[in-house]
Order: structure tokens, then sequence, then C-alpha cells
């Protein structure tokens, strides 16, 4: 018989069966977990079936906070947490960036570009004291090594996915048109930018891509929009508010863009692309540049940045307004992301002059 629940407080009071279940209900253990250290209770769940583990975390009986905080414990080794997150019984609870379990980058960097999903992402570019060709590949746990970009650069945008992914802009010392495609292997030489600018956003596919905003010189700030048709690039209706340092995301027809640099400082300016035009939507929560984002026009993810500190914040985009989503472990800035709003991935970036490796994967 199930012990009695009465007065349970903490884990170690529930009793557990031969098969390493709780003999009682979930809701039940999800209260005990919200009373127990974080660190008994990830040892608690090392010894438990990835499944009924998932199930717990997700109970709403649970905090957000108290399953993340057992899900990145030291004492439940990232390979339990894999298993537990990419459980089928996992659900849209959780709201959290997680980095237990998720493979660094190889080459720590910022000002890269990236595109893909949570489970096969795409990396290429960016700045580390130098400028960088370096390309990798991203499997749902670790990265390993693709083919390096034509042209080394940093400040590019990038969108598609990571058997067809595109490259374009950047700058090397010089403000740089350069367009590359990716097979999954090895990047071949597209069609040239209109506009040379970095620091700007990009979204959509290889064949169907859009890159706006960012810098043509010197601290002048570009509204330019162009359309990618797989061969060359055409002007598209410029962002109402010219900026640098912004995020984006969805498609050519369908774009987000938000935050960004304008002449008066962090802004938190959000608009839609409808294939033709740009239109103002709500403001960000937070202002800030340097951010990352990830997504579609009604569904977007916004994460990171800076705004006079370096941010962990994260906002969730429904087609409207922006609401808080589960912040960042690592506050950083000019990092990048790709996926989904309840699958995304955020890489690389930098903090007080540092460049990071740090991956993680929001629920």
């Amino acid at each position: 018989m199930p012990k009695s629940v009465s007065g349970v407080t903490k884990l170690s009071e529930l009793t557990i069966d031969t098969q390493g279940y709780f003999k009682t209900d979930i809701a039940t253990v999800a209260t005990a977990v919200n009373a127990t250290d974080t660190a008994d209770a990830a040892l608690y769940f090392n010894a438990l079936d990835a499944g009924y583990i998932a199930a717990i975390v997700n109970n709403t009986n649970l905090t957000a906070s108290k399953a993340h905080s057992i899900l990145e414990n030291n004492n439940l080794p990232g390979s339990k947490c894999r298993d537990i997150v990419d459980h089928p019984n996992r659900t849209r609870f959780l709201h959290i960036w997680l980095s237990n379990g998720v493979g660094s980058l190889g080459t720590a960097r910022s000002d890269l570009a990236g595109c893909g999903t949570q489970t096969a992402g795409l990396s290429f570019g960016g700045w580390n004291g130098s400028y960088l060709a370096t390309t990798e590949e991203y499997d749902g746990a670790s990265w390993s090594a693709g083919g390096s970009l034509g042209t080394a650069r940093r400040g590019l945008a990038g969108c598609g996915t990571q058997t067809a992914g595109l490259s374009f802009g950047g700058f090397d010392n010089n403000f740089k048109v350069t367009t590359e495609e990716y097979d999954g292997a090895s990047w071949s030489v597209g069609g040239d930018l209109n506009t040379a600018r970095r620091c700007f956003a990009g979204c959509g596919t290889q064949t169907a891509g859009l890159s706006f905003g960012g810098e043509t010189a010197d601290g002048v700030k570009s509204a330019a929009t162009e359309e990618y048709d797989g061969t060359s690039w055409s002007a598209g209706g410029d962002l109402l508010t010219a900026r640098n340092g912004l995020g984006g995301c969805g498609t050519q027809t369908a774009g987000l863009s938000f935050g960004g640099m304008d002449n008066q400082g962090w802004t938190a300016a959000t608009e839609e692309y409808d294939g033709t035009s740009w239109s103002a939507s709500n403001d960000l929560g937070t202002a800030r540049t340097d951010l990352a984002g990830c997504g579609e026009q009604t569904a977007g993810l916004s994460f990171g940045g800076y705004n006079g500190s370096f941010l962990t914040t994260t906002e969730e985009y429904d087609g409207t307004s922006w609401s808080a989503g589960g912040d960042l472990g690592t506050a950083r800035a000019d990092l990048e992301g790709c996926g989904t709003q309840t699958a995304g991935l955020s890489f690389g970036g930098g903090y007080n002059g540092g460049y990071k490796a740090t991956t993680e994967e929001y629920l």
C-alpha cells in the first residue's frame, strides 16, 4: 500500500517501489520536491526512470525555478538530464534555459551568426580576437566542426537550416556584401548583398531569405531590407526604425525585428514584415541591443543583449505583444540563436571582454 501522504514535506518521507517509482501521486511528489534541497532532489532523481521524472518536473505543483535548479544541479549527470528533457512526457510548463547535458561550442566567440533547429543547429563566423571562418554543427547534444566559411568575418547574419544555410554581410576591416550558401558540408559563393553592412539580422531560408537593419559605416544605422531568392538579393521595404544590433526571426513573408540601437540609444522597437513592408508592433519589455532571437512572427523568442549591463533577459512574442520568459543561465551579448519559441538554442556571445562557448536550450 502507498504510504500516507499526510504531513509529507520532503522526498525522504516518500516510499519508492522496486522499479524506482514513488508510491504516491505526482502532485504529492512535486510538493515534496519543492520542500527539498535541490542537491538532494537531484540525487534522488538520478536513480529514477527518466519518464517519471519528466512528469514530475513538468507538474504545475512544482515551481519552474525549482525544476530548473534540479535539472541544472551537478548531482544530476548531464546524460540523465538529457534523458529527462528529451522524454515525450516533457510539456511546456518549464519556460527555462538548460545547459546541463548541453555541449559548449568548440570555439568560444561573439558576434557570430547561426541558423537551424535545437537538434540540428549551425554556427558560423564571429570574433575572438581574430575574424573567424569557423563553422560548427549541433546535433542536439554536442557541436562538431563543419566546413569553414570562404570569408572569415564578424557581425554577419544568417538563416536557413543546417543542411541548407545562408550567411551574408559582416565585417573584416571592411563592410561586406559577401553571401555564402552551406550544403551541410561546405560553403559556396552566393549573390552579393546590395548594401554592405554588419551587426544586422536575418531570417527565412536559403532560397527565401530576408536581411534587415545593421550598420553601413561606423555609427551609420541602416533601415535597409533585402530579399534573397536563392540566387540574388533585391530591395524590400525599409524598416521604420534604422538600427543595428537588432534581433530577428520568422520568414521572408512574415518576419519579425526587435531591439537594437537606434540614433537615440537602446531601443525596444518591434516591427513585423509582410513580404512588402514593415509595420510597428508592441515594444519589447526591455530595450536592448546585441540580442538574439528565434522562432516565428507569431511565436518569437528574444534573449540576451546589453543595455548598460549584460543581460539574461528572455521574452516571448505571441504575434501581438511580448511577455517574460525564463532567464538565460549566462548573461551575454553578441550571442546567436536558432530554433523555435518552445525549442530554442542560444550559443556563443561576449561578456566583459570575454568570449563565450556557452550553449543553452530553451524548453
